[in-house]
């Protein structure tokens, strides 16, 4: 449960204010806020809680895919950490009423759209639509598509997405069109290490760094796995390092499975804004990190539990904020 200190961050178009206070959780508290000024009301997470809400995400990616033997665990799992912390510390956002503008706030694309049990799962546990939901993944008529799409009318989903090498070009537009209407927020992305194999992903990198956007952070999923098998063997990325800081980006690292590392490498790519470059996390993960039988091999890319394996499973991992 989470519990301890609350917050309240007031946004004007100039300043940030937060103020922090101690309250038991259940208790009744009213503020009086202008109307006019958006609000984000949520706890302060520890290193702990974000661990123990990573957990139960990843048990509703596996029972997700299980249910309709059909989607992505392997990739799912190993970003779970990133956006926990992304959505739960980093990000700065308001999940009900929703705004596709996102005016204010933080926006992230997911740009490896396959992964999306994982976002259904953390969207709904922040808040943006009932956790209950989950259960019709991938169904007929359900929201919660394969691959991630407006059309549904899901809340937090701003762009489809899932035809790999696009979503960089996405949020470098919605990054510049923060800095047209003077908003201070940022943008986040997230791409898959294979799908760095796509021409249009180095398109976008150029562009971002001759315009300077640098209120974008992009972060790459480097698990060295995709779809037929290791990066590697498929198509050697080479020194990706060397290759973002040759387009002119700021370049990090950080340990994907490790949640005190992706606290602080988002930390770290938030205090590296706003200096004339945009910022690529090179984020190491293992594909299906949090179960073992499933980690270090691309099988588990695009294939589900079955019941025996799904048991097992969800063995390896605690239940925390309860099962949908």
């Amino acid at each position: 449960m989470l519990r301890s200190f609350w917050y309240l961050q007031v946004f004007t178009s100039k300043n940030l204010f937060t103020f922090s206070f101690k309250t038991p959780l259940k208790s009744s508290l009213h503020l009086l806020v202008s109307a006019h000024l958006p609000m984000y009301f949520r706890p302060m997470a520890s290193i702990s809680e974000l661990q123990r809400t990573a957990s139960q995400v990843r048990r509703d990616i596996l029972r997700q895919v299980h249910a309709v033997n059909s989607g992505h665990p392997g990739g799912s799992l190993g970003c779970t950490d990133f956006l926990v912390a992304l959505y739960f510390h980093a990000m700065k956002h308001q999940p009900s009423p929703f705004s596709m503008d996102g005016i204010g706030e933080d926006l992230f694309f997911l740009s490896n759209g396959h992964i999306s049990p994982l976002w259904y799962s953390v969207l709904s546990r922040s808040g943006y639509f009932p956790v209950s939901e989950l259960a019709t993944f991938r169904k007929l008529n359900s929201r919660l598509q394969g691959h991630p799409a407006t059309e549904e009318g899901l809340e937090g989903i701003r762009a489809a997405s899932g035809s790999l090498g696009q979503g960089l070009s996405m949020g470098i537009g919605a990054a510049l069109a923060k800095k047209l209407n003077q908003d201070k927020q940022l943008v986040y992305t997230l791409h898959g290490d294979g799908e760095l194999q796509e021409g249009q992903i180095w398109e976008a990198a150029m562009y971002a760094a001759a315009n300077k956007v640098d209120n974008l952070i992009a972060t790459v999923d480097v698990n060295g796995q995709q779809i037929d098998g290791p990066t590697e063997k498929v198509l050697s990325l080479g020194d990706l390092r060397g290759k973002w800081e040759a387009f002119g980006w700021t370049v990090l690292s950080m340990n994907g499975n490790d949640m005190s590392d992706v606290v602080r490498g988002l930390d770290d790519a938030k205090a590296h804004t706003g200096k004339g470059k945009p910022v690529v996390i090179l984020m190491k993960t293992e594909m299906g990190a949090g179960v073992d039988f499933m980690m270090g091999t691309h099988k588990w890319h695009g294939v589900a539990p079955n019941d025996e394996q799904l048991a097992l499973a969800l063995g390896q991992l605690e239940e925390t904020l309860g099962d949908y």
